[in-house]
């Protein structure tokens, strides 16, 4: 009896500390919530509180509106379309550039590979003003071609060393059978590896969502027309350079632009802890 006593003690502990724990890291986003529901003055006269004393909609329909006559929704098309086409060229190259380092042997592989992984330590700032350059030369900037085309030339570094991990967990076995019944590297490729590898790719696909859905520095250097702007943009255009913010819009959309992301890491949650466990990395 004492025995279970201390067990539902410790229990109850337990339980008491992960929900304190989790609603203090989910509080910002509660707060984030609630305050785009609040009339403007009460945003900061009662931050405090989650519970608005009146719900204001008002936050939303004046952020959707958007401001120059560019509602929010185009922000919202900009910023889907980059990453649409991002995630899937992050997809194609990263597999096949993954598939040559994993099974192909060819000359100067290890250098390459080298050069791959010393790319995963090299900080954006240093190649942010020669891509600036070249993309200006050749007139891409004020496009969306420095967005989306890096990701069909060079790819994601890590996520290239993800799905390298990922098929080198796969039995070579698989090749040299495909190879006795007349495959080449390609259709092995296709019809092999890639079907094998889709918890990499899920996991590939999400992070790259989120990473490029977030991304502030790259639209913000080379997209100089408003109409053209993503959703991170537009967020810091409510944002007046004297120091006036329209903060209820702002949270209103602010609470928006979450809810992709949000919604895609609870549909696929599972994909992405099963991909990322099934790597190889430790």
């Amino acid at each position: 009896m004492k025995t279970k006593s201390s067990k539902r003690i410790r229990d109850i502990i337990y339980y008491v500390f992960v929900i304190s724990l989790g609603f203090t890291m989910l509080y910002p986003v509660l707060w984030l919530v609630s305050s785009s529901l609040k009339p403007e003055p009460e945003i900061f006269g009662n931050a405090v509180s989650l519970i608005p004393s009146e719900i204001d909609w008002m936050n939303y329909v004046e952020g959707w509106a958007g401001f120059g006559g560019i509602g929010f929704g185009t922000y919202f098309r900009n910023t889907f379309i980059i990453v649409g086409i991002v995630v899937i060229g992050t997809l194609l190259t990263g597999s096949v550039v993954a598939y040559g380092f994993a099974r192909l042997e060819f000359r100067g592989k290890a250098i390459l590979f080298a050069c791959l992984m010393a790319t995963l330590m090299l900080p954006i700032q240093v190649t942010l003003i020669p891509q600036y350059i070249v993309f200006n030369n050749i007139g891409w900037v004020n496009t969306f071609y420095p967005l989306i085309i890096p990701a069909f030339v060079g790819g994601q570094p890590f996520f290239i060393f993800l799905m390298i991990q990922f098929i080198r967990g796969i039995p070579k076995e698989l090749d040299e059978a495909a190879i006795v019944d007349g495959a080449t590297k390609m259709q092995i490729f296709w019809k092999i590896i890639l079907p094998l590898l889709k918890p990499a790719l899920v996991t590939v696909a999400i992070f790259s969502f989120m990473w490029t859905w977030d991304d502030f520095m790259g639209p913000l250097i080379y997209l100089n027309n408003a109409s053209l702007h993503t959703v991170s943009l537009a967020l810091r255009n409510f944002m007046d350079a004297t120091g006036s913010t329209n903060w209820g819009p702002l949270l209103a959309m602010s609470t928006l632009s979450i809810i992709p992301q949000i919604v895609l890491f609870l549909i696929f949650q599972k994909q992405i802890v099963g991909g990322i466990a099934t790597t190889g990395l430790k």
